[in-house]
């Protein structure tokens, strides 16, 4: 565990632990923590918190609230170790956030991970800077930015993006940098896939500043 806590690099964290410190609840010995295949929790039972009596009724309910999707302890919460898995904001008293996050092969724009990214507080521009560093996972990365209103459905398309940085292979960092003359907000988004590759997952570091 301490090891986890000292981790500076994506190739000390697997994915799937990324996503267990991200869910654990503060000061629990013990979590139960149902995941999916797509590295998302779909439950959360503190097991101290579980009633004395009745515990393995309790336990039942929880197992068959989370498959039903109902996500149990989910809303409750949690310590984030780095910044909001989807969401970052940006101002003069803290100009830069990392991000910790997944990406997975993509066969749609809406199996894209999308990082909104809110830069309104800098009224008179700047230069938006983001380093990403992927995982080791077999996956290759790539990334987007687009404006904040895009419609991944139905619009943006990678051709349209204001920057990118494609094709990061597994264990390479890239940067995107984007001069803007106004604060407004931003999506970076990150999909797998590369010539060849189908399926899996990786994970990937964003180190997000403005200037």
């Amino acid at each position: 565990m301490e090891r986890l806590r000292n981790a500076q690099t994506l190739d000390e964290i697997s994915a799937l632990t990324q996503t267990i410190i991200q869910s654990w609840k503060r000061h629990s010995p013990v979590d139960c923590l149902i995941v999916s295949p797509e590295l998302e929790i779909m439950g959360r039972q503190p097991v101290n918190e579980l009633p004395l009596r009745n515990k393995a009724k309790q336990y039942r309910l929880f197992l068959s609230e989370s498959l039903e999707g109902k996500r149990p302890g989910v809303g409750e919460s949690v310590p984030m170790p780095l910044s909001s898995r989807r969401g970052v904001v940006l101002d003069q008293i803290q100009p830069a956030v990392e991000v910790l996050d997944t990406f997975r092969y993509a066969t749609a724009p809406e199996d894209d991970t999308v990082i909104r990214i809110d830069t309104t507080a800098f009224e008179n521009g700047g230069t938006l800077t983001i380093a990403i560093q992927v995982g080791r996972g077999a996956l290759v990365g790539s990334f987007d930015l687009f404006p904040g209103d895009s419609t991944r459905q139905t619009e943006g398309t990678s051709q349209e993006a204001l920057a990118q940085a494609w094709g990061i292979q597994p264990g390479e960092t890239g940067t995107i940098t984007y001069r803007f003359d106004k604060g407004q907000v931003f999506q970076l988004r990150a999909t797998g896939g590369w010539v060849n590759q189908t399926g899996g997952i990786n994970a990937f570091r964003a180190q997000i500043s403005v200037q």
